[in-house]
């Protein structure tokens, strides 16, 4: 028998915390990192503290993300969709961050330099590294794995002991992580919240389970 066609009498559902804190410190972060991240491409946005703080909040969630699924194997029935959903997630925070890690610590370093010398036209750095090829395809591909591992967890929650409806959020703000980039400011505000939520949700989800 199918590991995914279990019945909910035989599939473990051990009470941890484990994932309840570990996407709740993932909820945490994707809502600080719209939250605190300035306005703006500017030169003086990027390379103001707020800058380095914000993409850091960010990387830190797609870190804790593929934990929190781990630890919430168990719960799930280590199912092969919650497999599905754990791979994806890791191998999409792998490919996602070396883009991260470039926009933030190497893009702050360029636009202190454009200040300090008075020349913007270094920024100009900013945009032949974000339409690198290399360096946006694997960041595309990691976003794309990302949305693929929210749509899996929420269906491997949907067949679980869990709230069917907890996992939906998170799957639709991975959905929506890509398309956010080219929206105002204050509807990817809202998109962090969308994260925070999703994530709470599945946190506190897991932490009610027995």
């Amino acid at each position: 028998m199918a590991l995914d066609t279990l019945s909910p009498a035989t599939t473990p559902l051990p009470t941890t915390r484990r994932p309840a804190l570990a996407f709740g410190a993932a909820g945490l972060m994707f809502l600080l990192y719209p939250a605190v991240r300035p306005v703006g491409d500017s030169a003086e946005a990027v390379a103001s503290p707020a800058w380095v703080a914000s993409h850091l909040f960010a990387m830190i969630g797609f870190i804790l993300v593929p934990l929190g699924l781990y630890t919430l194997l168990d719960t799930l029935g280590a199912t092969r969709t919650a497999r599905a959903a754990l791979v994806s997630a890791w191998v999409g925070a792998g490919l996602t961050l070396p883009y991260y890690g470039a926009e933030d610590f190497a893009l702050h370093v360029v636009a202190r330099r454009a200040l300090a010398d008075h020349d913007r036209s270094l920024m100009e750095l900013a945009e032949q590294f974000r339409l690198h090829p290399a360096a946006a395809t694997t960041f595309v591909l990691g976003l794309l794995l990302l949305a693929v591992a929210g749509v899996l967890t929420a269906l491997a929650i949907w067949r679980s002991r869990l709230p069917r409806w907890s996992g939906v959020p998170l799957a639709a703000g991975f959905v929506l992580f890509f398309p956010q980039f080219y929206t105002p400011a204050d509807v990817r505000t809202a998109h962090g919240v969308l994260m925070a939520v999703g994530c709470a949700w599945i946190g506190v989800s897991a932490w009610r389970a027995r």
